[in-house]
């Protein structure tokens, strides 16, 4: 049978009968084919741009034989660490080894190294040495610059001067490496590769640089001021939009990173042309009797609609990769690949998802963005949503009524995560009913992130009583359809900002609702966004104040322990919290209370209130949910399986909101 799948040896060389390849694509991902995965897009273009492609993935980083094995490329090698950053996959916030890779064949750790992009930089160096590489994917992108990074603890500089390559691709990347493919055909020196956007390069000195641009301190300068560091963030950001934007410099001595602005996002027609190229959709067969890669298994029968998101969260690196402004899909497009994972023979009727980093953005935020690009200093959704914003979910609406309707699709869920703000500046309930009613498999995922105000105004999240606001009709249009379906919300702590009295706050509104995270994330400090300079420098880097970071041990395992003050285990935790806090009035036996005070015996036992997941609540409704895992995304944080769930009804929230204006 005909391979389909892009040559990874010679033999598939030779059976398309190719001597030698035009690229060779190295990276940290078993090779998957399918569009969610970024090694998959690259390759795939390229080879529709006419360019003879082959993979190398998760090769042996401790000799070159692997980076040989395909022989030398014409053009050049392309080289990613994979669908996340390799620090991230390999560790959790705690800086424990993870367990397993979601990326690799049997989820089997080990399979590629930390800092994978350098490392194989290096290696291809020691086998090729001059040859022409071009870096990208998400490791790349954001560490572009010289960014702190959390698990040295240290300031590193751009991983274009740390990988020795020659050129730099950052972004989505399907415009820049068909041009950069046609300047290397082309006879270019990849140093003299310098006219694309969406690209960084290394200049010998200012004078090289033949447009306006902004100039950042220095390296040295930021390893040796926070406060510059912070400054230098701030004018990074600023300058992230491909219509208003300036090429930035950044000096590393006698040397200058050269970021070109970003490149301008795919049109419909381009992105409908990405998405339509003859992806085989599932892993490379040599990885079937290694138990296969189990990340295909999120994306297997789900369907990307859309990418880039103006909701801009502070910790979310999806605005440095991907950009504010939204490109999607269309219906046909949408469509025709829906039908596609009908043919299936394991599809049971349920397509997972339609959505993408925020599932309900299917348009530009404004006309304005689409030919000026995003506000230079001001954001689409915070402090609250702008007037000039489009709420619009007809389209959205519309998409999924035809997916629904196709033959042999029992249900269409919607689990990628909505804006809740977005929805609540929608002038009617046509979108949240009809989300209730056909799109929710039991539980909806929504990211209030916290409740204190000023930890959400660090997050750029919507205030507090706008998820109050959604909750509560949530409920109402669910009790309205006699249907009994829970909200999954997800909440960090640890994050800037984020005080003891800010988590006790958090924990109090979770007394309140009669809700119990059975997980909860702490913040994880991650390159290219702005929480995480924040959490380095101690300083706002769009306002230069103090920020209160939470850094200690301690302090981090009470602020988590306070998000799950009914556990047994955290009893010590959160008693050393709310001493702390002075906040002993929450130790005691009366209704409002967080924690009794020990017995005799020296134990805490669990509050009159409180109830294990399963029980049921004041009205005998049962508030155990199915345990149904977070779907992963290029967010680049943990993901975050929260397995509790909550159902009040709209008397309850009532009479929650009135106790917190009270307080």
């Amino acid at each position: 049978m005909e391979n389909k799948f892009l040559p990874i040896c010679k033999q598939d060389m030779i059976d398309r009968g190719w001597d030698e390849l035009d690229f060779v694509l190295v990276t940290g991902d078993a090779y998957v084919d399918h569009h969610s995965f970024g090694t998959a897009i690259i390759s795939r273009v390229l080879e529709d741009a006419g360019y003879k492609v082959g993979i190398i993935a998760q090769p042996n980083w401790k000799t070159t034989d692997d980076f040989m094995k395909l022989g030398r490329p014409r053009l050049g090698f392309l080289v990613n660490s994979g669908n996340m950053d390799s620090m991230v996959n390999h560790y959790s916030v705690s800086k424990k080894q993870r367990e397993k890779d979601l990326y690799s064949p049997g989820g089997k750790m080990g399979c590629r190294p930390d800092r994978a992009v350098i490392v194989y930089c290096n290696r291809i160096r020691e086998a090729y040495k001059d040859i022409p590489i071009a870096i990208g994917g998400i490791e790349a992108s954001l560490r572009r610059f010289a960014h702190y990074d959390y698990w040295s603890d240290k300031m590193r500089k751009s991983i274009l001067i740390d990988s020795g390559a020659d050129l730099l691709i950052y972004g989505m990347s399907e415009k820049q490496i068909i041009e950069v493919a046609d300047a290397l055909n082309n006879g270019f020196d990849p140093k003299y590769i310098r006219h694309i956007n969406g690209t960084c390069y290394m200049a010998d000195s200012l004078d090289e640089i033949y447009e306006d641009y902004v100039l950042l301190p220095s390296y040295k300068e930021i390893c040796e001021d926070k406060a510059k560091h912070a400054k230098s963030f701030k004018l990074q950001h600023d300058e992230q939009d491909p219509y208003r934007g300036k090429a930035i410099v950044e000096p590393y001595g006698n040397k200058f990173l050269v970021q070109n602005k970003p490149e301008k996002p795919l049109n419909r027609e381009e992105l409908d042309a990405v998405y339509a190229l003859p992806y085989q959709k599932t892993y490379h067969p040599i990885y079937k009797e290694m138990g296969g890669i189990p990340a295909i298994e999120e994306v297997k029968f789900s369907v990307v609609s859309s990418r880039g998101c103006f909701g801009s969260c502070s910790f979310c690196a999806i605005t440095f990769h991907q950009g504010r402004a939204v490109q999607s899909r269309s219906h046909e497009s949408i469509v025709d690949e829906a039908k596609y994972i009908t043919t299936l023979p394991d599809f049971k009727g349920y397509i997972h998802d339609v959505g993408g980093p925020t599932a309900n953005f299917r348009q530009e935020a404004c006309k304005k963005q689409i030919t000026k690009g995003a506000c230079k200093n001001k954001q689409c959704l915070h402090p609250e949503p702008c007037k000039n914003l489009t709420v619009d979910h007809t389209d959205f609406i519309d998409l999924l009524r035809k997916v629904r309707s196709i033959p042999n699709v029992k249900k269409v869920f919607v689990r990628s995560g909505i804006r809740y703000d977005y929805v609540m500046a929608d002038k009617d309930n046509k979108f949240l009913r009809e989300l209730v009613k056909h799109h929710v498999s039991g539980q909806l995922k929504v990211a209030p992130e916290h409740i204190a105000e000023e930890v959400l105004d660090y997050m750029q999240k919507p205030a507090g009583n706008t998820y109050d606001r959604f909750r509560q009709k949530f409920f109402a249009i669910n009790e309205q359809l006699g249907m009994n379906q829970y909200l999954i919300p997800y909440l960090m702590s640890s994050h800037p900002g984020s005080t003891l009295n800010s988590a006790i706050e958090l924990a109090e509104y979770l007394r309140d609702t009669h809700y119990q995270p059975e997980q909860v994330q702490d913040f994880y400090p991650t390159p290219g966004t702005l929480s995480t300079v924040m959490f380095y420098t101690g300083l706002d880097p769009l306002t230069m104040k103090p920020v209160y970071v939470p850094k200690s041990k301690t302090e981090k395992a009470m602020q988590r322990a306070l998000l799950q003050y009914r556990a047994p285990r955290n009893y010590d935790l959160v008693q050393n919290a709310l001493v702390e806090a002075g906040r002993e009035d929450l130790i005691g036996f009366g209704a409002r209370c967080l924690i009794k005070p020990r017995d005799e015996r020296g134990y805490g036992n669990r509050p009159s209130n409180s109830r294990s997941n399963g029980q049921k609540n004041a009205n005998g409704r049962n508030t155990k949910s199915n345990n149904n895992s977070s779907k992963g995304n290029n967010k680049q944080q943990d993901s975050r399986n929260s397995k509790g769930s909550f159902k009040q009804d709209s008397k309850a929230s009532r009479s929650s909101n009135t106790k917190r204006k009270k307080r």
